[in-house]
């Protein structure tokens, strides 16, 4: 069967059409990762051997290296017989400010993507540096923290952190106690004769029972800090730290619509992450005459070739793991326009006037001329005349010869 040049454009319309609906992005970006390079910055709360929000109470010869301060509240309770190294800071503008960042810290501390999930009791291991999180996080032993100077360990409890009686943390391979941080979703408590290790950044409150020894930092954001005759040593000679996480990218852009031959194309790839990502094409290719601007993630220019091209964009930022999205982008053949034939409206023409008949005008000596007229015969008074003269003779020649009969 033949078919009309108009059929073959609608089904070609159509099949682009439905090549567009096949456009796909099978994207399988890994989660992004929220990473720290080096240590926690503590800010100004760097300074404090303990920290509390709302009251700091000792009982017995509890000796603390470095500041006590309590913001927004104002009791500082047991010094003496406690002894403070440093400077006592009672709801001043220092302890304001050590308590804002704080907060800080411990939001960056919980913000991080762990190494090791499902932590739980910590005791008999032995940790390279990294993330570790769990619920509840308890020490009934030893734990070792095997690295160097600049390993850096931070561990998040989603409620509460527990070290028994005699627990105890070991470093070993010249690893930092200023790289060591506990991130408390609620509170932390130190049991006797407890050895521990690093800074506790507790939600609410902390507890240090009798005879627990911390090398390290009690900072409590919202709560408060007990002690019971313990000696804190605040770390010494520690870097500065830093407050700024990285995040590694993940494409949040939606898949790049289908293009067409000759015509101008634009799309922009984007993605999350700190710092800003860049783009390239690590498997397949582009449709032809298509790029990409490995800055802005931008694919442009202006197709030459119909048909379908599969490719696949990273997105990296030097935080792994990078951000891989792969598109299949399909590109159709120009459009066929057909010539447009002007129409031109018939205008139907005006109605003729009506024609009106043509009455003769009557006069009294045609009168008998138009009666004949109208049987077909042209009237002649001659004629007429004899015709009734032969009838009048007629009439008479009848007459009399009745009469001879009747007299007979």
């Amino acid at each position: 069967m033949t078919r009309s040049p108009l059929f073959t454009r609608l089904v070609t319309a159509s099949a682009a059409l439905a090549s567009a609906g096949l456009l796909l992005i099978s994207a399988a970006p890994a989660h992004a990762a929220i990473v720290l390079d080096g240590p926690i910055g503590l800010g100004s709360a760097a300074n404090f051997g303990v920290l509390s929000a709302s009251t700091v109470t000792n009982t017995g010869p509890s000796v603390i290296a470095g500041d006590v301060g309590v913001s927004p509240g104002t009791a500082i309770v047991g010094f003496p017989p406690g002894i403070i190294g440093g400077v006592q800071h009672s709801a001043d503008p220092e302890a304001a400010q050590a308590q804002s960042d704080l907060t800080t810290a411990y939001n960056v501390a919980a913000s991080l993507t762990p190494t090791a999930t499902g932590q739980g009791e910590l005791a008999d291991l032995s940790l390279i540096p990294g993330v570790y999180s769990g619920g509840e996080l308890s020490l009934n032993g030893e734990l070792t923290l095997a690295g160097s100077a600049d390993s850096v360990w931070v561990f998040q409890a989603a409620s509460t952190l527990t070290a028994g009686s005699g627990a105890r943390i070991t470093m070993t391979g010249g690893a930092s106690a200023c790289n060591v941080f506990w991130q408390v979703g609620s509170s932390a408590t130190l049991d006797s004769n407890s050895q521990f290790v690093g800074t506790v950044m507790a939600s609410t409150s902390i507890t240090a029972v009798t005879g627990a020894s911390i090398t390290g930092r009690l900072l409590a954001d919202t709560g408060a800090v007990t002690l019971d005759s313990n000696v804190i040593t605040t770390p010494t000679g520690c870097a500065a730290g830093s407050t700024e996480v990285s995040t590694s990218p993940t494409i949040t852009s939606a898949a790049p619509p289908a293009a067409t031959v000759d015509a101008d194309y634009s799309f922009t790839v984007t993605a999350s992450g700190t710092p800003a990502a860049a783009y390239s094409v690590t498997a397949g290719t582009l449709p032809a005459g298509l790029a990409l601007n490995g800055s802005t993630g931008a694919i442009s220019g202006v197709p030459t070739t119909a048909g379908s091209s599969a490719f696949t964009i990273t997105a990296s930022n030097g935080t792994s793991p990078d951000a891989t999205a792969d598109y299949t982008l399909i590109t159709a053949a120009a459009s066929v326009v057909a010539p447009v034939v002007p129409v031109v409206p018939v205008v139907p023409a005006a109605p003729a006037a009506p024609v009106e008949p043509v009455i003769p005008a009557v006069t009294p000596d045609a009168t008998d001329d138009l009666l004949l007229a109208e049987t077909g015969a042209e009237p002649n008074t001659a004629f007429l005349a004899v015709g009734g003269l032969l009838l009048l003779t007629g009439v008479v020649v009848l007459m009399a010869r009745r009469h001879r009969s009747v007299a007979a």
